[in-house]
């Protein structure tokens, strides 16, 4: 066990930080998840506008962590981000349980079969608002940073991976949990009780995390990684119209003068950063002005951070698809036969569970099957470049499969005229969505790992800790870009009214096959000209998939 000599830290801090893990992520899908139907049923929002709301509402929960890491980093430490965050989560949520409590702070419901319904009043809008606000920036601000406390209690990386399995495992557990169990509860009993759960859960996590207090290894704060690189930019700037020099010796490599990075024949801009002008320097090899001298290592962790920029641009647009789709599922679940058996219903907010599930399993069989069979047959194993591309092919695949299931679901509802019956439900059961999320998931488990591995391993080491936030950082881009692109395809185009009975939905799962197919192509021309630059000097290039990046195929 690490730290056994001490009383900080290790196994004892495990049971703490898993429980908040497993009572925040149950609070978060317990509202997030069923968000769309509750808009749509309680708040009389317009289908296509409550599934905007709700990616907006996604893209923050997903952008939020990456501002939590480098608080954390900076200024706080861990412990009291993951504290403060689940404090605000849980005001959000309370607020968010008064709007399904309190009549005054909802609209009055529309009648059966009316189209006539009363919107909401801007004082309930304000509420609502406030509420989403407050609950995504919470439920954001604690999600990475209680892995990287976790990891940061123990000392061996053997420790440290075990952790992360456990991590991942509760977090899908619960998740799991939540759109399922909190969701039945919410469609069938009451919204009130299914948000007073998702209250009582974060509270419940909250507890967990702050009962802990007295075991964790605090973090120690070093300051902003992003600092260093903003210096590079500036210096860069205010030194353009300085020669540079060929000689090593003009370059600043920190205090100790060691001189370990070359200087590189090409982009070699940004290497004004690092050259010597009078005045930058003290005698005693210290930094006189730090926005005007940086060491060439600050100035190659930019480079990398520019280098490896195309690739990770590339996962906006695999997670942007993902994330019109999972809202445009829901819409499809509420029209169509969700009945399994005479006695029970499958919620729809509940439809999406498939893709985790689905993610789990294959997460399974990748790892237990088909790496170990492909470096059998290629003597090396998969490198995350190649999981990657396989996690688009398969996304585009999804985005196919879902338009022809909304063609024949459309075809249906035009056989038995239900265009102009938004309420109507057309006789298709909702398992025709299953192989649609299971593509999705099949596909998140290929490339998800790889994006982890490939960011955490070739980001520069002052960024490790933010590197595996950057992947929720892509997802948070996508659900805006995503609210952005439906934008647009309902004023330019007729394929998305309220009633979708009555649109073309199928055509926007077309336009994004268009996408997928496109940005496979940007990326595998990306792959093929990446270099790896973490491995050993003979490493080849990204898309090859050489023995020299064997290590990156284990991460």
């Amino acid at each position: 066990m690490p730290n056994s000599g001490s009383k900080r830290g290790g196994w004892i801090t495990f049971p703490f930080i898993t429980g908040a893990v497993v009572g925040l992520t149950l609070a978060t899908g317990g509202w997030l998840s069923n968000l769309i139907v509750y808009l749509i049923q309680e708040f009389n929002v317009k289908s296509i506008n409550a599934a905007q709301i709700s990616n907006i509402a996604s893209g923050c929960f997903s952008l939020f962590p990456v501002i939590g890491a480098v608080i954390a980093d900076s200024f706080l430490g861990s412990f009291f981000v993951a504290s403060i965050s689940a404090c605000i989560s849980l005001l959000g949520i309370v607020l968010l349980a008064l709007t399904a409590t309190l009549d005054s702070l909802r609209p009055q419901p529309c009648d059966d079969g009316s189209r006539l319904c009363t919107p909401p009043s801007k004082l309930q809008y304000a509420v609502l608002y406030t509420a989403l606000a407050l609950a995504c920036i919470g439920c954001g601000g604690s999600r990475f940073t209680l892995a990287t406390m976790g990891a940061n209690q123990f000392d061996k990386p053997k420790d440290q991976g075990i952790f992360f399995n456990w991590y991942f495992f509760s977090l899908y557990t619960a998740s799991a949990a939540s759109y399922t169990a909190i969701v039945y509860i919410e469609d069938n009993l009451s919204w009130r009780l299914g948000f007073g759960l998702s209250a009582i859960t974060n509270l419940i996590g909250l507890a967990f995390l702050l009962l802990g207090n007295r075991f964790y290894i605090n973090d120690k704060i070093e300051g902003s990684p992003f600092t260093g690189l903003v210096r590079v930019i500036v210096a860069t700037i205010r030194k353009r119209k300085v020669q540079l020099s060929s000689k090593t010796e003009d370059y600043y490599y920190g205090q100790d003068g060691i001189a370990e990075i070359a200087i590189p024949s090409k982009k070699r801009f940004l290497n004004r950063a690092a050259l010597q002008t009078e005045g930058d320097v003290q005698s005693d090899g210290s930094v006189a002005k730090p926005w005007r001298i940086c060491t060439m290592q600050q100035v190659e962790d930019l480079r990398k951070l520019i280098r490896i920029l195309p690739l990770w641009s590339t996962g906006v647009f695999l997670s942007t698809p993902i994330g019109i789709q999972s809202s445009l599922t829901i819409l499809q679940a509420l029209t169509m036969d969700r009945n399994v058996g005479p006695h029970f219903k499958i919620p729809s907010g509940s439809i999406l569970v498939f893709v985790l599930i689905s993610t789990s399993i294959f997460l399974t069989i990748i790892d237990r099957f088909l790496c170990p069979m492909w470096q059998k047959l290629t003597g090396s194993s998969p490198t995350p470049l190649q999981r990657i591309g396989v996690g688009h092919v398969l996304n585009t695949l999804s985005m196919a499969t879902s338009a022809l299931v909304e063609s024949k679901r459309l075809n249906i509802a035009q056989a038995h005229h239900l265009q102009d019956q938004p309420s109507s439900i057309v006789p298709m059961s909702v398992m025709w969505l299953f192989p649609q999320l299971a593509l999705v998931g099949i596909g998140e488990a290929f490339h998800f790992p790889g994006q982890v591995a490939l960011y955490y391993q070739e980001f520069p080491a002052s960024l490790k800790t933010t590197s595996t936030a950057m992947i929720s950082m892509i997802i948070g881009i996508a659900f805006y870009l995503s609210t952005a692109l439906v934008d647009l395809v309902r004023r330019v185009t007729g394929w998305l009214p309220d009633n979708i009975n009555d649109g073309r939905v199928d055509n926007v799962y077309w336009a994004l096959v268009v996408v997928g197919v496109l940005n496979f192509g940007y990326y595998y021309l990306c792959a093929c000209s990446y270099r790896y630059q973490n491995v050993g000097k003979g490493s080849e290039n990204g898309g090859s998939g050489g023995t020299d990046n064997e290590a990156y195929g284990k991460a």
